[in-house]
């Protein structure tokens, strides 16, 4: 059985995701890669269900839920440790001093007043019914009781147990183990859920898997996915029983036939479906709540889209990229994602093995291609994809530009084209088309009449009466074809279907991409091509027909990619379960006219060390400002009027070397920045990043001062 959303993605692209030739065997399993903290190693039974039983509370957006405790909203109130010391010392004086007193009678003896109300007479004196030694035990049991309530006494006053709770306990902590849920009705070992749905034997079997070892988190996790298809009803019962019953813990595998990646460098729990980036600093500028807790992100907050700003060296591709990118791509692996990573080739995006597709681009020993028109079969779609890669960046950068010129151009020659051929044009094809070469257009048009394309022949026409006028966009719409008509690209873009491109149309489906742009040598061609897959992602998420499968766009350094038309379409992916990670070297990358709005389009929006001054003024602006107390501190000089006053300003100011003073502290409300840019640009260290979060219910996280490295 295919798991919901696991269906291979024959017809969307050339070559389907590659199958093994069979069920790989239980017992026989691949060696596991290595593993971080936090996931759990198969081949111990107990291990996983430590992990699989291990606790996740709920938290706010971006917190780290595996083993997560939670802590309160406010920070508080904690006694300076010098003022602790020394009012636990007094008090213990106090306590001891009054013991004293009262022991040498300097206080009376009022206090042996309720020893003679209580004790009866016969306990009284040396011949009583007690005896001496029984009599001596009443006296002393009495003073005893006194010592004690005067020790309670200076013990509360003197805070003796914050003392020890803060220096004792600590040194004979033992480190507690992990807490799990043992109860029978909660245990998700058990598969209650499958055991209440009409399903025990599978239960039983999934549960045997989870003790012996056999399941995985990828395992545990694609299985959850594909009963989700049951209860939505797409999948029926008996399938899904039938194929855990024959496969275990390896039922409704992915389309690869793959159960994990080669190797694992985040720290990932997909029962939450988070990776885990860095450890919040314990900062008083970031919320109690969050200080010192796992920094993590999932789909619920990658799907209001993510922008990171930061210079070479900062950390954008190891930290954040590649961690997202392994994380999305375990995913995919369970069924639930389709993930696309595009940068540079050698950018370290993660190993081959580990994406069902790539595709680089330039490189002659690609297995696959790049489908230039995204897979379209309309020729006004085509056209308007196609026109934002090629001068999406020439527009005006204003968010309510657009290029219907561009479109209309292209859209003039591509319908005629593929009414003639069946196809759209190749690459050498379109830049002739373009540039206005007599031979394709005198053959074009005559297949045209031949065909009686009466609509289609007026739109040729058209063409031709507008090149070579000023203001026509031909031109230039050919000298961006021409970026791509190189021979390092001869291979590539093929439409007459001799190579096996690649379309973003294949996202309806659990598939891992990852494509390779020719940066070197290449560079306005691989940021074009950039934009192409930019734009053919935020038009094919809009149309799937499933969107309970999470997709993903990866755009490692989105120089020259932001445009106004790609700004919209980032604000469109949230609806359709979809979001974007862009990283880049600096705002001004960025057209000015565009930033906030790509700000404000984005919902998380990271900010890296090293950040300039001009960056952090934007982020600034964006995180806005907030109400915070200001204690303003005044010290006067006092002014002695008497002899003996002045005598003994003059000895202290002897003594201590300052003139006698009087502080006054003023604490008001004042609306201040949550972070300046002066703050983000020389304030956070190395390794660091400040981060705010949005998730799709619209719940936000201020901006985090986050350790990349823990």
């Amino acid at each position: 059985m295919d798991s919901d959303g696991t269906q291979d993605a024959r017809g969307t692209h050339a070559s389907p995701v590659p199958r093994p030739a069979g069920p790989p065997e239980v017992p026989a399993m691949p060696p596991l890669p290595p593993r971080a903290p936090g996931t759990p190693p198969p081949p111990d039974g107990s291990a996983f269900l430590t992990w699989l039983r291990a606790p996740r509370p709920d938290a706010a957006p971006g917190v780290w839920r595996f083993g997560h405790r939670p802590r309160p909203a406010e920070e508080p109130e904690e006694i300076p440790t010098r003022q602790l010391l020394s009012g636990a010392l007094i008090a213990f004086l106090v306590g001891w001093l009054i013991w004293s007193l009262l022991q040498n009678g300097y206080l009376g003896t009022w206090w042996w007043v309720p020893f003679d109300l209580i004790v009866p007479d016969a306990w009284r004196g040396g011949d009583s019914d007690l005896g001496e030694t029984g009599t001596f035990i009443v006296y002393q049991g009495y003073e005893l009781l006194v010592a004690l309530a005067i020790m309670v006494g200076a013990a509360r006053l003197g805070r003796w147990g914050e003392l020890w709770r803060r220096f004792v306990t600590p040194r004979f902590r033992r480190p507690e183990a992990q807490e799990v849920r043992t109860t029978p009705e909660d245990d998700p070992a058990q598969w209650n859920e499958l055991r209440a749905a009409g399903a025990p034997d599978a239960a039983e079997r999934l549960a045997a898997e989870a003790r012996s070892g056999l399941m995985r988190d990828v395992d545990h996790a694609r299985i959850l996915r594909a009963w989700q298809g049951v209860r939505t009803g797409r999948h029926s019962l008996a399938t899904f029983s039938g194929a855990v019953l024959k496969d275990g813990a390896a039922a409704c595998l992915h389309p690869s036939g793959e159960r994990d990646l080669p190797a694992r460098l985040a720290r990932h729990d997909l029962v939450t479906g988070q990776v885990r980036l860095g450890t919040t600093v314990d900062d008083a500028r970031n919320p109690y709540a969050y200080r010192g807790t796992g920094l993590a992100l999932g789909p619920d907050l990658l799907g209001t889209s993510l922008v990171a700003v930061g210079p070479a060296g900062s950390g954008k591709t190891g930290t954040v990229v590649r961690p997202l990118a392994e994380s999305l791509c375990l995913h995919a692996l369970a069924g639930r994602a389709a993930v696309v990573v595009v940068g540079a080739a050698g950018a370290g995006l993660g190993p081959a093995d580990a994406y069902d597709v790539v595709v680089r681009i330039g490189n002659q020993d690609s297995e696959y291609d790049l489908d230039l028109y995204g897979g379209s079969t309309d020729p006004d779609e085509a056209a308007a994809v196609l026109a934002e890669a090629l001068v999406g960046d020439l527009a005006d950068p204003h968010p309510g530009s657009d290029s219907r010129r561009s479109t209309t151009v292209l859209a003039q020659l591509l319908g005629p084209f593929r009414a003639v051929h069946g196809r759209f044009p190749s690459v050498p094809e379109l830049r002739q088309l373009l540039d206005g070469a007599p031979g394709p257009f005198a053959a074009l048009r005559q297949g045209l009449q031949e065909a009686g394309q009466e609509s289609l022949l007026r739109e040729l026409d058209a063409r031709e009466r507008q090149m070579g006028q000023p203001g026509d966009v031909g031109g230039v719409l050919g000298d961006r074809v021409a970026l791509l008509d190189r021979p390092a690209f001869a291979g590539f873009f093929d439409t007459s279907g001799q190579s096996r491109p690649f379309t973003l149309k294949a996202l309806d489906h659990p598939v891992r991409v990852r494509i390779d742009l020719p940066q070197r040598g290449h560079a306005d061609a691989s940021k074009m091509l950039a934009r192409l897959v930019l734009a053919q992602f935020t038009a094919s998420v809009a149309v799937r027909e499933d969107r309970s499968l999470f997709s993903c766009l990866l755009l490692d350094d989105a120089t020259g990619v932001v445009t106004p038309e790609a700004v919209r379409g980032i604000q469109r992916l949230r609806s359709g379960n979809a979001g974007v990670v862009l990283t880049l070297r600096t705002l001004d990358d960025v057209a000015r006219p565009l930033r906030g709005p790509l700000l404000g389009a984005t919902g998380c929006r990271m900010a890296l060390s090293g950040l300039t001054p001009w960056d952090g003024q934007d982020f600034a602006e964006v995180w806005g400002k907030e109400w915070t107390e200001a204690r303003d501190v005044t010290d006067r000089q006092i002014i002695a009027e008497t002899p003996a006053g002045k005598a003994v300003h003059m000895l202290r100011r002897v003594i201590t070397g300052k003139a006698p003073t009087a502080r006054a502290v003023t604490v008001r409300q004042v609306e201040r920045e949550r972070w300046s840019a002066s703050e983000l640009a020389h304030a956070v260290p190395a390794g660091h990043a400040v981060l705010s979060l949005t998730d799709v219910k619209g719940e936000h996280a201020p901006p985090l001062l986050v350790d990349l490295r823990g």
